[in-house]
């Protein structure tokens, strides 16, 4: 992988992990209690960050092999189908088994793009928050695979 590439990749890689870092007290206390309003609504930024930045990743892992990125109303979406094969290479940069638990985090981060905080609904984020950490792992996984194997 070119060694630019690489760097851009890692960095955005590393911004997640401070986001983690940081939040840690708060994805702790969710899961121990449900969170209150100023709570969830900083569960519900963590996980619009989270998302935003595993799409940052996946772009950049397009632009390097010179795949085309979508580029209609629907592009989260196409990206998200693309990081798991449907792309014109065939080329998977993550593991099939994790498409339905993320499929969930882009699905929020629509929603959180449109809604208000009074209408956030701790039974749809509360599982999201809790396995955050070990989707996290499991993406990162495949993440540095792509870049060992590109």
């Amino acid at each position: 992988m070119d060694e630019l590439v690489r760097i851009k990749i890692e960095h955005e890689i590393s911004r997640i992990e401070r986001l983690f870092r940081d939040v840690k007290p708060l994805l702790d206390l969710c899961k121990i209690k449900e969170p209150d309003i100023i709570e969830m609504t900083a569960a519900a930024q963590v996980l619009h960050s989270f998302y935003n930045g595993v799409e940052s990743i996946i772009v950049l892992f397009f632009k390097y092999i010179n795949e085309k990125l979508p580029d209609d109303y629907k592009w989260h979406k196409t990206l998200f189908e693309m990081a798991f094969g449907t792309n014109s290479k065939n080329i998977k940069i993550i593991r099939d088994d994790i498409k339905n638990k993320l499929e969930k985090y882009l699905l929020f981060r629509h929603f959180i793009r449109h809604s208000y905080s009074s209408e956030l609904e701790w039974d749809e984020m509360g599982p999201l928050i809790k396995d955050i950490e070990e989707i996290w792992k499991i993406i990162k996984t495949d993440f540095e695979l792509f870049i060992e194997t590109t």
